[in-house]
């Protein structure tokens, strides 16, 4: 069925908004997929947070002029389903990687962050970026290395001592 021109305006509206919204964006061709591993692949992103949308390329087009992703125009060529990462911009990589392994059909062509195109093969460098969380996590260990290593730098000269002393009353005990 035809669409008329309100609902491609709709689409095309639509995916501008989660565009918008996006940190990331795949683009991979998931032709021979069967409907229960498209069906699969959607509630996986569904649950992490990652919009799953499929599209005319044209309409993809169109969506994206005007946002961050208009690098991908070029790129939009095939079936594609799109992934969006709303929070995480590594969250439909690790998705779409894991997704991979199952299924050899689904073929990553193109992504994008920030407005930069990137090659199919640099999926491995997003999915592998860490989470806001354990991004936060790295940053405070980084920050608290040095307070830790100047604390146990205080803490040292008393542990000597007290270790001397320990070995000193050892050895009267033991001649004794």
């Amino acid at each position: 069925m035809a669409l008329r021109l309100e609902g491609k305006k709709a689409i095309v509206a639509e995916v501008a908004e989660v565009a918008k919204n996006a940190l990331s964006v795949i683009a991979a061709e998931y032709s021979g997929m069967t409907v229960a591993q498209l069906t699969d692949l959607r509630k996986t992103a569904r649950d992490a947070g990652v919009q799953i949308k499929v599209v005319r390329n044209t309409l993809a087009r169109r969506a994206f002029e005007g946002t961050q992703f208009a690098c991908m125009q070029k790129s939009l060529v095939g079936p594609l389903v799109l992934a969006f990462s709303k929070d995480d911009p590594g969250v439909a990589a690790r998705i779409v990687k894991e997704f991979v392994k199952k299924c050899e059909k689904l073929k990553v062509k193109a992504l994008s962050v920030e407005g930069k195109l990137l090659a199919a093969n640099d999926l491995n460098a997003l999915a592998s970026l860490p989470t806001r969380n354990e991004a936060i996590a790295q940053l405070m260990s980084v920050m608290q290395a040095p307070i830790t290593k100047f604390v146990r730098t205080l803490a040292e000269p008393h542990g000597k001592l007290v270790r001397t002393l320990a070995a000193v009353r050892d050895q009267k005990q033991q001649t004794a």
